[in-house]
Formats: C-alpha cells, structure tokens, sequence
C-alpha cells in the first residue's frame, strides 16, 4: 500500500518527474512567456549548451540508423535552467522537461509544507498553456532512497529489508558492490527497480531506486497518470522496507 507518513528523516534523495514530447520547433520564441508564468517559484534562470556525442568504434559509428541522428552528432542543445530559492531544478529542452528535487519530503500529503505534486501541476500547468502540446511521449517518475544499513550481517539486514539481493550465495560481509536490477509492466505501466549494495565514505549503503513510466499521454491526463506513477513507486517502496527502516525515519535527527 502506499505511504501516507511524512517522516522527518526520509530515506529518499531525490525525485525526478520528466515528460518527453514531440521536438517542438517554436520553443524558443515560447521560453520568454513560459520564464514570467513560472518566475514566482522559479526567480533563477540559466541558459546552458550541451554537445552531443557518437562513443564506439568507428565500425560501431556506421551504424546510425538515421541521417538526421548522424548530423545531429556534435550538435550543441540549448537546456533552459530554472531553480527555486530552495534548490528545485527544471530543465527544458526542446523535446523534453524534467524536474529534479532533493528537499521535498512528501508527494501530496496535506499535512506536508511542500509537496512535490505542487511542483509538477504548476510547471506542467504553465508549459501546456504556453505550448498547446495536445500529447506527450512518455511520463516518468523516479524517487532514489539511500537507506541505513545497521551491519553487514545477513540476519539484520534481513530484519530491515525484503531485499532482492542474493545474499544467500553471496555474503554481505563478504561483498564489495552488489546489485539487482528488474524491468517489468504493472498494467498499462512500466516500472524499473535497482537495488545497490556498496560502500559510501567507508560506510555500508544501500540504495533503492525506482522508476515508473508511462507512454503516450494525452496532455490532460499527465498529472493523474504522475499520481498513479506515484502510488505504484510508494507501494513497491513500503514492500520493500521493514518496521525498523520507518522508526529510523522517525527519528528527528540521523544516527
């Protein structure tokens, strides 16, 4: 089921929203109307360039299946940076938008001061009305959890998570990296889950990451396809950790 509890030291380290559409040729006159509907949350702006590039051999580079891909190597994009006072970043580009943000602590609980749906309703309220785009490409959502890891015993790790990691074969006190990864379809979703065992300044981690999406959207249905992303994300997140994951979340300060 999913959470409905904002804990004051939550595992999670940032939540990612991104939508991706058609390559939208106007967007460039359009940016100076969208910056002022957004500038009351977003005051900070930046204009950055990246240069993409075809890595491999030059054998592996006769494969481009296009020719407007091959002539779009070394093609420098224009990403449109807003933040917010509190470090929330939107980057837009002329095929996609995403959001990135390491201070929220809830999605949509009204007991919450922020909420991350907040966020996503009023960027994707302003980019349709400024765009008129009647259809997105693709919906995702990612929250990434760096989560304690009380001791390198496979009994107590056990007693926190229902972990997918083959500790059984290979011992936790024993390992250096570990991971499991998983793709599946939950319905009419798709849903994408790591689990990572490593080291961190010397201390044992663990990291959960999850990743949901979903495919040709109409533009009025983005923001409750975010919310069913969000309920399939929180789920797999409560199945995953234990009673003595949620009493360290609990605590008002890290131990």
């Amino acid at each position: 089921m999913a959470i409905n509890e904002i804990f004051p030291n939550p595992t999670v380290k940032q939540v990612i929203f991104q939508v991706r559409f058609p390559c939208l040729f106007s967007i460039e006159s359009l940016i100076g109307n969208y910056q002022v509907r957004i500038m009351e949350k977003f005051p900070n702006s930046q204009l950055l360039h990246s240069r993409a590039f075809l890595l491999g051999t030059m054998e592996e580079s006769k494969h481009v299946k296009d020719a407007s891909e091959e002539q779009n190597l070394g093609a420098i994009k224009k990403i449109w940076k807003f933040t917010t006072e509190s470090g929330v970043v939107l980057n837009l580009q002329v095929d996609s938008l995403d959001i990135s943000s390491e201070v929220h602590k809830t999605y949509n609980n009204p007991k919450g001061k922020e909420r991350f749906r907040e966020i996503v309703e009023f960027v994707m309220r302003h980019f349709f009305e400024t765009t008129q785009i009647p259809k997105i490409n693709r919906i995702g959502l990612r929250y990434i959890d760096e989560c304690p890891v009380p001791s390198r015993g496979n009994v107590s790790f056990r007693k926190h998570y229902n972990t997918t990691l083959a500790i059984d074969r290979f011992k936790l006190k024993d390992a250096v990296e570990m991971t499991f990864l998983s793709r599946a379809k939950r319905g009419k979703y798709f849903f994408t889950f790591r689990e990572s065992f490593t080291e961190k300044s010397g201390r044992p981690l663990l990291t959960l990451d999850f990743d949901g999406s979903a495919q040709n959207i109409k533009s009025s249905e983005c923001l409750a396809v975010t919310d069913k992303l969000h309920e399939l994300i929180s789920s797999e997140y409560d199945a995953h950790i234990k009673e003595p994951v949620r009493r360290y979340m609990r605590k008002r300060t890290k131990q």
